[in-house]
């Protein structure tokens, strides 16, 4: 085990409860560690419920092409927790090296002083002693869960809040309704600080637009202040500014564009005359974001299905995510005809009917599997039983390996199929740590929220 997972393991008992939404014990700990938060780069803060990192993955991308460096905070993590935070350098940066974690880890968890905390709370409070400290042009923020209460929301005055596309998820904590959900995701807007919205289902756009009126944030707001599309194989985006024509991201998925949209949106908000336009493109072109309509490169799952079998990787678990993969399978299909096969794994508190739903008519079979290792996943017999009553012919297994096994058994050598592996980030990060024979933190389940 690594030094800085027996830390972190300490720090996971510090609070009885997996999610505990307040900001006290955030401003007790930065106030603790000399307010780093106050010494931040311009930080542009990310909320919503979908594409949260492949925005700001493509943000990143574009602000590097031109040669500048940003910090990112992104959660969870898939197989290592030093994915969270990623150093910016000129040009390209990277995840924080072990001992540097180590230092920064111990000495939150010093000023903490064994005081109730979450798990989130005080490895974010790490983040911010790490970005303060470390120069940069940027730092890319995103929230953890909601926003309006996250550990995130202690910038005071961002460069540019981003909301993605919000859907349902989180119920728990959030609200049971749209309207609710939003409005704490748009809990990040401040007073007087631009803020850039994606599209939105017209109750979660409404709810946005509220709360910005009442704290006086200018909104802009994707399909009205500016588009993004595809036309005859390449991307158009369009705002007041002008219009780029661009290639497609690099990123896969039509909702990708959608991201890309909204990234360029929120880097021409900030009005950096370094960021040009062909830094906006060759950004898009780069960029890569791990366990997002992934095609996983030869591997050690390759080894368990025929030659030729197209294995793909998606962290998506709510319904709009599994609309989102099920067009994405849709568009390839119509280019390049499969079987498709998907191999699901789900946490209990997500809506499987809801993801399961669009796959409906679209996938030959469903291999329904535990997520390895966590507490609270839906166990392989009744995620099978939910994905019948979708419509969907499925089977429990008892691991990923005999899964994509079977999966080569059903679609035969002759016409090997195209496989998407989804429905969990936590099931994503087993994935890959056993795709690419690598050791995953010992922090798992969803405390890691």
């Amino acid at each position: 085990m690594a030094v800085s997972d027996a830390i972190l393991m300490r720090l996971l008992e510090l609070h009885p409860k997996i999610i505990d939404l307040s900001l006290d014990r955030m401003w007790r700990i930065l106030d603790a560690l000399g307010n780093p938060h106050l010494s931040l780069p311009p930080v542009v803060h990310i909320a919503g419920t979908n594409g949260k990192g492949s925005t700001l993955a493509s943000m990143r991308a574009m602000i590097e092409a031109a040669g500048l460096s940003a910090h990112a905070y992104t959660s969870p993590h898939l197989v290592r927790f030093h994915e969270r935070i990623s150093l910016g350098a000129p040009g390209g940066g990277d995840l924080i090296a072990e001992p540097a974690l180590v230092d920064l880890l111990e000495e939150c968890e010093q000023a903490n002083a064994g005081e109730p905390i979450t798990f989130f709370e005080i490895t974010t409070a790490a983040a911010m002693l790490a970005f303060a400290r470390t120069p940069a042009d940027y730092v890319l923020l995103e929230v953890g869960l909601g926003g309006r209460l996250d550990a995130t929301n202690i910038v005071a005055e961002p460069a540019v809040s981003v909301i993605t596309p919000v859907d349902m998820d989180h119920e728990q904590y959030l609200g049971d309704t749209l309207a609710k959900i939003a409005m704490e995701k748009a809990g990040i807007l401040k007073q007087g600080r631009p803020a850039c919205v994606g599209i939105q289902h017209d109750e979660a756009r409404a709810a946005i637009e509220t709360v910005a009126a009442k704290v006086g944030a200018p909104l802009k707001i994707a399909s009205q202040d500016f588009q993004c599309f595809e036309q005859y194989g390449r991307m158009v985006f369009q705002d007041e500014n002008g219009l780029l024509d661009l290639d497609l991201p690099s990123l896969s998925g039509r909702f990708q564009i959608d991201n890309a949209g909204l990234a360029i949106a929120a880097i021409r908000t900030l009005r950096d005359g370094r960021i040009s336009a062909d830094h906006v493109a060759t950004g898009l072109a780069r960029v890569k974001w791990s366990a997002r309509m992934e095609r996983l490169e030869p591997g050690y799952l390759h080894t368990l299905v025929p030659a030729g079998t197209e294995i793909w990787l998606d962290g998506g678990h709510n319904p709009s995510a599994g609309r989102a993969v099920a067009d994405t399978l849709a568009d390839l299909d119509e280019r390049s005809p499969r079987p498709l096969v998907l191999v699901t794994g789900m946490l209990n508190t997500k809506r499987a009917d809801g993801y399961l739903g669009p796959f409906a008519g679209l996938v030959q079979k469903v291999m329904a599997i535990a997520i390895p290792g966590e507490e609270n996943t839906i166990p392989a017999v009744g995620l099978a039983r939910d994905a019948i009553a979708t419509g969907l012919d499925a089977r429990p297994y008892d691991s990923l390996e005999h899964a994509l096994r079977a999966a080569g058994e059903i679609t035969g050598a002759d016409t090997p199929a195209r496989i998407v592996i989804g429905g969990s980030l936590y099931l994503a990060g087993n994935v890959l740590a056993l795709h690419r024979n690598e050791t995953p933190s010992q922090v798992s389940g969803t405390a890691r929220r």
